[in-house]
């Protein structure tokens, strides 16, 4: 069991500094068929294809959200997909803010936290 943890723990020390310790977005780049994300300093942490995350739709400090297809996904900053959305419930993103991102599906404009849970819901003018 040692081993095991020691080996782990040899894996950790290997991973880019920038992808480990990346605590906010300040930027999202999406250049040809590459999305850049960028750290709290200004440095890119990570790129990941377009074809395996989809088309940027929005960002904040705390999460990105990418769609392909009919599906959103949500991302933490670290590059981890953490939810998996269906455009036929969500609707339209039309902002991403802090930690939430509002939607309009038909006349309804609905407010989600980071996780994807549906917080508020209000009549769109």
């Amino acid at each position: 069991m040692k081993r095991f943890l020691f080996i782990i723990g040899l894996w950790l020390l290997t991973l880019p500094a920038s992808a480990q310790n990346i605590a906010a977005i300040s930027h999202i780049e999406q250049s040809g068929t590459w999305v850049h994300v960028y750290n709290q300093d200004g440095r890119k942490a990570y790129s990941k294809s377009v074809s395996s995350v989809g088309t940027v739709v929005g960002w904040s400090g705390s999460f990105w959200i990418t769609r392909q297809n009919n599906w959103y996904f949500l991302w933490s900053p670290q590059g981890k997909k953490y939810k998996t959305l269906s455009t036929a419930s969500v609707g339209q993103i039309v902002s991403v803010s802090g930690d939430t991102f509002v939607s309009r599906y038909n006349n309804w404009l609905f407010t989600y936290n980071k996780e994807g849970r549906k917080i508020s819901t209000r009549a769109a003018k």
